[in-house]
């Protein structure tokens, strides 16, 4: 099992963390629960509420719906993002291919560590807003900040 020095150093490169300050980190490391899956078993199914975001420590885990590949995450890849910010049921599945350990970050306890660590949330929006402008550039839309709101 990671020490909670040994999480945070690991979080530190993980790309939706990578903006959170580190001494937030520990916060968040002090709450990521370290678990392992076999492989060829399911981490979630598509359709189960959507909990916890997690991080792949070491092995692989296939997104998956009806039967289509959406991605595989490895080392340091974040997955179930989404389930941080709503309760929406989990719209993929997600299944180990090899034995793989991850951190699981449950949802209820993210959002009682935000209400005293507001930089945590301040890091996690700035990666998301990045992703998004992103998405626009490759899809040819360009970004129009709103003014006066």
């Amino acid at each position: 099992m990671l020490s909670v020095v040994e999480k945070v150093i690991f979080l530190q490169n993980v790309d939706i963390l990578a903006e959170i300050p580190t001494e937030q980190l520990s916060h968040l490391a002090a709450i990521a629960e370290e678990v392992s899956v076999a492989g060829d078993a399911a981490v979630y199914e598509a359709g189960e509420p959507s909990d916890a975001l997690y991080v792949v420590l070491e092995g692989k885990v296939r997104l998956h719906r009806d039967g289509e590949e959406i991605t595989v995450a490895e080392t340091n890849d974040a997955f179930g993002t989404w389930a941080l910010f709503e309760q929406a049921p989990r719209v993929a599945t997600a299944s180990a291919t090899v034995d793989t350990r991850l951190l699981r970050i449950d949802r209820e306890d993210f959002i009682d560590l935000l209400a005293d660590h507001v930089q945590i949330i301040q890091g996690v929006l700035k990666t998301l807003v990045g992703r998004l402008r992103d998405l626009l550039d490759r899809v040819g839309v360009e970004y129009q900040p709103r003014s006066g709101t």
